[in-house]
């Protein structure tokens, strides 16, 4: 009797020390699948950034789950000299890093910037060592002047506005004086509107020496406003969108307006008449601060509209994914269209204001005093 309740005894623990450790196990096995469904799931964020963010390739469509790229040339000065290959060359590594080796040296593209490889792989299979936290590299960067996707776009609307321009050029030219017709009947109300508007009302009798570089600023960020909406190639990159290039065009208004400030309009600055002179100083502190915030006050307002549409739209598109049920699509595709139509109003406003502030900034720096 003792043997049979001390085998009994011995058969339940060990039946439910199994049943335990199976438990156990089973807890294990659902806790690792529910975070590689949490890994696996989808990530807006990720997806948008990575949308409005530049990159050495022009991505066009996805097929068997491979994306379809057009290649565009990597350009890297380097502590060996120039170094010239296609974005094609680059391969993954065991941690999906692009790597690529050239000029002798080998390279590797972690979120479309290019880095030094290490010339050995760490324990993790990588070429580059990087925290997977703050995301931070630690390995050096060449000189990066690669043609990369916004440089092409950027290079694309140049070819349309010239597209646009040289054969309207060419039919003012042949019938002088006749009404325009085609491409130059389509241009012809738009140069009026930015000679006459806003050039000649806001700068005064010197204004026409400054109508080609407002005319030029106006269509340039219109066009790629325009073309930032094009879901499909050659549009879909976010030019006017990219804080670079909206700090060239600021430096430009900033350059221009300055170099043509005439004496009354650094003496508003430095030392503004008919004021206490205890007062003077402290206002040209702050008209010299004025002198820098306003063009870069017209760099964050282009780079921040422009960037907020595009994130607008693809969140709207990303419903259909976070809440992964077809209902939603009506919804998001409704938005959607609602946003880009407002986007359309958005591209001419925005390329409108950038002039009409330029040209006011210039106006002022050369408007004479009144006796």
């Amino acid at each position: 009797m003792s043997n049979t309740r001390t085998y009994l005894t011995g058969l339940f623990l060990a039946i439910s020390s199994s049943l335990f450790a199976s438990s156990a196990e089973a807890e294990v096995h659902e806790t690792l699948i529910h975070e590689e469904e949490k890994e696996a799931a989808f990530n807006p964020a990720e997806v948008i950034m990575h949308h409005i963010a530049d990159s050495h390739g022009w991505h066009l469509f996805d097929w068997n789950d491979h994306p379809v790229s057009i290649p565009l040339p990597v350009i890297l000065y380097t502590e060996k000299g120039l170094v010239v290959f296609s974005s094609s060359k680059f391969h993954h590594d065991a941690e999906g890093h692009h790597v690529v080796e050239a000029g002798g040296q080998r390279f590797v593209n972690i979120h479309e910037k290019i880095y030094y490889a290490s010339d050995v792989a760490n324990e993790h299979g990588a070429f580059a060592e990087m925290d997977h936290e703050t995301h931070e590299v630690s390995n050096a960067s060449p000189w990066d002047i690669s043609i990369t996707k916004n440089v092409a776009a950027l290079l694309f609307s140049a070819f349309v506005i010239l597209m646009l321009f040289l054969p309207a050029a060419r039919s003012y030219k042949k019938n002088p004086g006749v009404a325009p017709t085609g491409v130059a009947g389509f241009v012809e109300p738009l140069v009026v509107f930015v000679r006459d508007d806003i050039a000649k009302n806001n700068i005064g009798p010197h204004y026409k020496r400054f109508v080609p570089m407002l005319l030029t600023m106006f269509f340039f960020i219109w066009i790629n406003n325009l073309l930032g909406l094009v879901p499909f190639f050659p549009g879909g990159a976010n030019v006017t969108g990219n804080i670079a290039v909206t700090m060239v065009l600021a430096v430009v208004t900033f350059v221009v307006t300055n170099v043509n400030g005439n004496k009354h309009y650094w003496g508003h600055i430095f030392w503004m008449p008919g004021l206490p002179v205890a007062v003077k100083p402290l206002l040209a502190i702050v008209e010299f601060i004025g002198i820098f915030t306003k063009p870069f006050s017209l760099m964050i307002r282009l780079f921040a509209n422009i960037t907020a549409g595009h994130i607008i739209v693809l969140s709207l598109v990303s419903l259909v994914f976070i809440f992964e049920t077809v209902w939603v699509s009506p919804a998001s595709v409704l938005l959607t269209l609602f946003i880009s139509v407002l986007e359309l109003l958005v591209a001419a406003l925005q390329a409108y204001i950038f002039t009409l502030l330029t040209a006011l900034y210039i106006g002022a720096a050369m408007h004479e005093e009144h006796h």
